[in-house]
């Protein structure tokens, strides 16, 4: 299906009810095109907290949210008259975001996290408001959303209230065809009525850490894949530098130092060198002891970003299941002020997956730099070149990992120790967690270059090594590895040519899962 079609009548059904939704749903309607209904539990609910606001709008007295102004303006009390016009005009204000259109993906997430939210009946929005916000997501149209404009804190504000415009028939957004268009002709083409905002609503649409909590969730997917791949391509590296698999027996793991994480990756690397002929001859020709620690090493540090991404799918876990507001309305009824808008939470889970994305990206280069050093390497030629001298063989990619690891060194310096005053002082500190997600977004996409190289170079040692001694068998799964590197256009052994177009190969075939899915059916299910 075309990225920025309409959702066919046949996909995938999401059905948002009163109960939690899942980071699968986030991935299907994100990702997957996955269409989204309203549940008549949750229309139900909804109604029902909507009757509650409409009695405190007619109350004399003022109600944040309902009969107020908003942040440091929230000590005016709002006659009914002009009510409709408040929600306008907080939405058409607060819509200030600038730069580049965020991804689209990010967009159907947060708008489908933000359905979730109303669709609690937490926030008093009529059932209209979220059932529209589904026929804009089944339509394929996606608001444009700038990157700049999210403190992290009031929610996502600028981002979700750019989404809220198009809920409005305002603003711009893209249609199902990939193009740009008045929001409002859009719907028009669709069929779908745009909706005038009543009390609270408008506030109720931009008031989440949905954004960034989307692009936590496609994070945590995405690092998952990644993690499984690092454990390849360093069992891949330690196979051609005729490294010893005893490092990741079972016994020198969980039972001594129990860390689930460091087990996980031992574990897979043990799985993928099974039956290697290359191993184990650390003791041959040129002795060593030990193992780099880049080789020895790489069960514990990638099993501590491993634990890392089990912390930061727990906090996904329990922000997917809150209803992020302010004001709520409580099941008894009550209609109170709170913070959970806040996205502390999930902006230090963001900032701690930059740092492990870091780390992993830099241990993948120094294995890499060790295959290509002749003086390291244990008799590969130097930066795998066919004639070192004339050919300089894998040289300049190490220098692109290398740009890549300096790069997600600078995206691991957290956002969220990060505070600027808004709103005259009334919103005195933020969290900064759109930044903090933006930047990981960038920070995940170089990992996967950087393990790409990984993987052209330990190919292509390896086909060296099998070239100089056909009784030197890699790893059946190593084999599988190389044979769709191959497939995929990742040149082996051989003199210099055009390198990029085998780097981007790499890339993709890491990004797509595919490599992981080759090994896998040789191993089966690889953590």
């Amino acid at each position: 299906m075309d990225m920025h079609s309409a959702v066919a009548p046949d996909a995938p059904l999401v059905q948002v009810g009163k109960a939690d939704v899942s980071a699968e749903d986030v991935l299907a309607v994100a990702r997957g095109n996955a269409r989204v209904e309203i549940g008549p539990d949750a229309l139900a609910e909804m109604a029902a907290a909507r009757a509650r606001i409409e009695a405190l709008a007619a109350e004399p007295r003022p109600v944040y949210g309902v009969s107020t102004g908003f942040g440091a303006l929230a000590v005016r009390h709002i006659s009914p008259e002009l009510r409709a016009q408040l929600q306008r005009s907080l939405v058409r204000s607060h819509a200030a975001g600038m730069g580049p259109a965020v991804e689209r993906e990010v967009v159907r997430a947060l708008m489908f996290l933000r359905m979730k939210t109303l669709a609690s009946g937490r926030t008093g929005v009529r059932p209209v408001v979220a059932q529209t916000m589904a026929a804009i997501l089944n339509a394929g149209i996606t608001p444009v959303v700038r990157e700049f404009g999210s403190l992290g804190c009031s929610g996502d504000l600028a981002p979700l209230s750019h989404c809220a415009l198009a809920l409005m028939g305002e603003g711009v957004a893209t249609g199902p065809d990939g193009v740009d268009k008045p929001a409002g002709e859009l719907l028009a083409a669709a069929g779908i009525e745009p909706v005038e905002l009543l009390e609270k609503e408008g506030l109720a649409l931009i008031n989440g850490t949905d954004g960034m909590l989307g692009m936590l969730v496609m994070a945590i997917a995405d690092l998952q894949r990644l993690f499984t791949t690092a454990d390849i391509t360093a069992a891949m590296t330690l196979e051609a530098l005729l490294g010893t698999d005893k490092v990741l027996a079972p016994e020198l793991h969980a039972p001594i130092r129990p860390h689930p994480g460091q087990a996980l990756s031992a574990a897979n690397m043990l799985a993928v060198l099974k039956g290697s002929g290359l191993t184990g001859h650390h003791q041959d020709d040129a002795p060593r002891v030990q193992d780099a620690y880049s080789i020895r090493c790489a069960p514990q540090v990638a099993g501590a970003g491993r634990d890392t991404l089990t912390h930061a799918a727990l906090v996904a876990s329990r922000e997917l299941a809150a209803s992020v507001d302010n004001p709520v309305v409580l099941p008894d009824g009550r209609v109170e002020s709170n913070g959970n808008f806040h996205g502390a939470p999930v902006a230090y889970v963001l900032d701690f997956l930059a740092i492990a994305a870091a780390d992993l990206g830099s241990i993948s280069e120094r294995r890499t730099d060790r295959l290509l050093d002749k003086a390291r390497s244990h008799g590969l030629p130097a930066f795998l070149a066919d004639d070192p001298g004339v050919d300089s063989g894998l040289m300049i990619a190490q220098y692109t990992q290398a740009a890549l690891v300096s790069e997600n060194k600078r995206l691991a310096v957290p956002a969220s120790v990060d505070s600027i005053p808004s709103s005259a002082m009334q919103e005195d500190h933020v969290s900064m967690g759109w930044s903090a997600a933006r930047k990981l977004r960038q920070a995940v996409e170089n990992l996967g270059r950087i393990l790409a190289v990984e993987l052209t170079a330990a190919s292509r040692a390896l086909e060296i090594r099998r070239q100089a001694d056909a009784s030197g068998t890699p790893a059946p799964a190593t084999l599988a590895a190389l044979a769709v590197a191959r497939e995929a256009g990742v040149g082996g052994a051989g003199r210099d040519r055009f390198l990029s177009p085998d780097l981007e190969a790499a890339a993709a075939l890491v990004a797509s899962g595919e490599l992981v899915r080759a090994v896998e059916k040789v191993t089966g299910p690889l953590a």
